[in-house]
């Protein structure tokens, strides 16, 4: 019977096959260096078999080696974050970035190049060549459901870029953020299947999740979490620079005539938004006129320096986002500082890529190395709501910052005592000319992004634009053509569906090819949209700044345009041509059937609930884990959930003369909680989120030796992010009480995490000499008891 099952899935896999080759949208076999490259592993020649007892009489065969077809190039593949298509000045905005500038001068900038409007979809879809719903990716991970399209897990039947490029010869690397794997995967146990460091990248150097403390990140060398450098002067971009510059130095030192693949993805300019004060005091006062005069000057820019066409038009402003000259003078000061802070932020992320571009130049290999340079994941982001924020996990626990407690901080915007966020008019200001934000799929300022194509071994017409339709899953089939290498066919025995997006090559020494990509549709939380043959129809179902849209999916109105003639989609003509307008919508539904977009999804509250959508949660409905010491970097996913119940805390220990540090921790600077032991005495802190702390330490030390020390806190119920009565025991002895009167009801932070022994990233509270236990931990067990209802 089991052979009979294996003949038949062979000829099922067959047909598969045959009918995957009759398909005119397949790649055709790429047979180079005698290798068939449309399967992967490539398959090793059959091994010889000799006859000769003595190998002094026998001739060898040649050593099988896959190599990369002759002649293919470098490519380095580089996306910043949350960054809007009028920011930069080469796209017409008030941000010096240099080195963009530079690399467009002597390549290619293209005006319609698209993205998702949302961070991992984006960043799933430029690694893979599919669309985000493809990936199983239609939004970020941490708001996954069972639906297809919608898991967060790559498909088997998709095969990551890195992936394909390593197989076939390439050296590759990743550098920064990797907001791609699921977060109940993010732990020693994994699976690490969807890791960097397992989706083809041979080395990984930076962050997992969506952002990080650029003075206090997160790092994984490969799979390896490690203590951040201790610099005085540290900086994450920096940091991951010089990594990336030591990476391709040393691969070059070894193997000089191996292409290398690197992408280089920076948490800039991603909030919380840090730079190094000097990059800061650059833009002092530069943004005093204000948000509407911005979009007027980059518009009128972008138009001289023929970024958009002659008759394009200042799309209108959301009605939520506030006339600057109606603004106090208190908000123009706070938003302005914040914009300036933003600006720095992005100069310096490009100062950071002009050391790694003059590394490349330097070693004589840039002419021979496809440089993709990329100014956003998506448009720039709304996120801060319309006042900003001066740490951002106060959203994430409806806690709601005034302008007066945020000038508190306006010296020190920006710093390492802050986790802060521009106002929402901002990021409008740097979508110009467009309407709307990231998150907002279905309008051009929240997937067009400004792209820069540099290659002088390839491109011949250098400092032009380029105005073909592309899109962020057009840049792996790019890739695949120039380097001579297919989107594979089978990957370990998996037959890979076809590949989505379409290589834009052809335009790079033709400005005026006819558009190949000619048909997209764009879907993010219900916003939507469909683009064809130059028309573009869409409904704007929620703004980014809203937790719930004001209607129905159903009742949701649509609107048309011609985008050949209106840029920035400031002219609807829905009334005018209905017919079309319905042809569109009808397209749409089938592009969305056929790449898994449906049904969709504009849940927000119920979608962070991981047991209500279904999402795999890995402590199941455990109430009691018991940790042991090493433990670090445990996410919301991994580590028991403390919020809004009464919980125990035991820990198991051995404390020398004098004992200090942390038993078990979760956040950091920003919010957070710590069990402890401070010079001797058991403690704990309650951070609530950077604003107050509550400290319940015993007032006697503990003698040397091993104890048993508890803390319980008993919560007071009805209700979320209501206070508590902690208590302190050592032995089966009272030691301190205390009343914390509120906690947090969301999360602390999403990259200060949870560990065991030390306090990584910032800290929770004053520790004293250090925060890394003196003595020993035998074990930490956390008990939860969500008896009391949560109203």
């Amino acid at each position: 019977m089991r052979k009979l099952i294996i003949a038949l899935s062979l000829i099922a896999l067959a047909g598969c096959e045959s009918e995957k080759k009759e398909s005119p949208e397949q790649v055709p076999k790429a047979q180079t260096g005698g290798i068939d490259r449309t399967v992967l592993p490539i398959v090793e020649p059959k091994r010889q078999k000799y006859t000769e007892l003595d190998a002094r009489d026998a001739t060898p065969p040649k050593r099988f080696e896959v190599k990369a077809p002759e002649g293919a190039p470098n490519v380095v593949v580089l996306l910043i974050d949350d960054m809007g298509f009028g920011a930069s000045q080469a796209f017409g905005g008030p941000l010096e970035m240099p080195t963009i500038e530079r690399l467009a001068d002597a390549g290619l900038r293209y005006n319609k190049f698209h993205t998702t409007s949302l961070c991992a979809p984006t960043r799933m879809a430029l690694l893979s060549g599919y669309n985000h719903h493809s990936n199983n990716m239609g939004v970020i991970t941490e708001t996954a459901t069972t639906f297809p399209g919608y898991t967060g897990v790559r498909p088997q039947t998709v095969t990551p870029m890195a992936e394909v490029l390593r197989q076939n010869g390439y050296n590759t690397a990743q550098f920064g953020k990797s907001h791609e794997v699921p977060p109940w995967e993010i732990s020693n146990n994994g699976p690490m299947d969807r890791w960097p460091a397992h989706s083809g990248f041979e080395k990984f150097y930076g962050f997992l999740g969506g952002e990080t403390n650029q003075w206090s990140p997160l790092i994984y060398d490969g799979v390896t979490l490690i203590e951040t450098p201790n610099d005085p002067d540290y900086h994450f971009t920096t940091d991951m620079t010089n990594q990336a510059i030591s990476w391709v130095r040393t691969q070059q030192s070894l193997q000089p005539d191996k292409p290398f693949m690197m992408y280089y993805a920076p948490g800039a300019t991603h909030a919380p938004h840090h730079a190094p004060k000097e990059w800061i005091e650059k833009y002092k006062g530069k943004f005093d006129q204000g948000w509407d005069k911005v979009r007027e000057e980059t518009l009128a820019k972008q138009i001289e320096l023929g970024i958009v066409p002659e008759n394009t038009q200042l799309a209108p402003k959301p009605e939520d986002i506030k006339d600057w000259d109606t603004l106090s003078d208190d908000e123009k000061k706070l938003f302005a500082r914040q914009m300036e802070v933003y600006a720095g932020f992005a100069s310096h992320t490009d100062h950071e890529v002009g050391r790694l571009v003059d590394a490349i130049e330097k070693m004589g290999e840039l002419d021979n190395t496809i440089f993709i340079y990329i100014a956003g994941d998506n448009g720039a982001s709304a996120e801060g709501q319309m006042n900003g924020m001066y740490q951002e996990m106060t959203y994430f626990n409806a806690y709601p910052e005034t302008v007066d407690e945020m000038l508190t901080h306006y010296d020190e915007w920006g710093s390492p005592s802050t986790y802060p966020h521009y106002s929402a008019g901002w990021a409008v200001a740097m979508d110009a000319p467009f309407s709307w934000t990231k998150q907002v799929g279905s309008d051009f300022g929240g997937t067009r992004n400004g792209m820069v194509v540099h290659w002088p071994n390839g491109i011949d017409q250098t400092g032009q634009v380029r105005s073909q339709f592309t899109h962020v899953i057009d840049v792996a089939p790019t890739i695949y053509e120039l380097a001579s290498i297919p989107a594979p066919e089978m990957v370990n025995g998996i037959v890979q569906d076809p590949i989505e997006g379409t290589s834009f090559a052809y335009s790079f020494n033709q400005a005026d090819a006819p558009e190949e990509h000619t048909t997209q549709y764009f879907e993010m939380f219900g916003n939507r949209a469909i683009y064809h043959d130059g028309w573009l129809a869409r409904t704007i179902h929620r703004a980014p700044w809203k937790q719930k849209p004001s209607h129905t999916l159903q009742e949701d109105v649509w609107d048309l345009y011609n985008t050949n003639e209106d840029y920035s989609l400031a002219n609807n003509l829905a009334d005018d041509q209905p017919e079309r307008l319905d042809e569109l919508q009808n397209l749409f539904m089938e592009e969305a059937e056929k790449y898994h977009v449906l049904p969709l999804d504009d849940r927000l509250l119920i979608r962070t609930d991981a047991k209500a959508v279904g999402r795999p949660v890995l402590l199941g409905d455990r109430t009691s884990v018991t940790y042991v010491e090493g433990m670090r970097g445990m996410g919301v996913d991994i580590f028991i959930d403390l919020r809004n119940t009464s919980y125990t805390m035991t820990a198991e220990v051995e404390v020398d003369e004098n004992g200090n540090g942390v038993m078990v921790c979760q956040g950091g600077r920003f919010g957070g909680l710590s069990f402890y032991v401070k010079n001797g005495k058991p403690a704990f802190s309650y951070n609530f989120l950077g604003l107050e702390t509550t400290d319940i330490i015993a007032n006697k030390k503990l003698g040397k030796g091993v104890h048993t020390l508890v803390y319980h806190f008993e919560y007071d119920g009805e209700g979320l992010g209501k206070g508590g009565l902690g208590t302190i025991t050592a032995d089966g002895v009272e030691v301190a009480q205390g009343r914390i009167e509120r906690t947090q009801p969301g999360i602390f932070s999403v990259d200060d995490l949870a560990d065991v022994g030390m306090d990584e990233g910032t800290y929770v509270a004053d520790y004293g000499k250090s925060d890394k236990f003196s003595g020993k931990i035998e074990k930490v067990t956390i008990e939860v008891f969500p008896e009391k209802p949560i109203q």
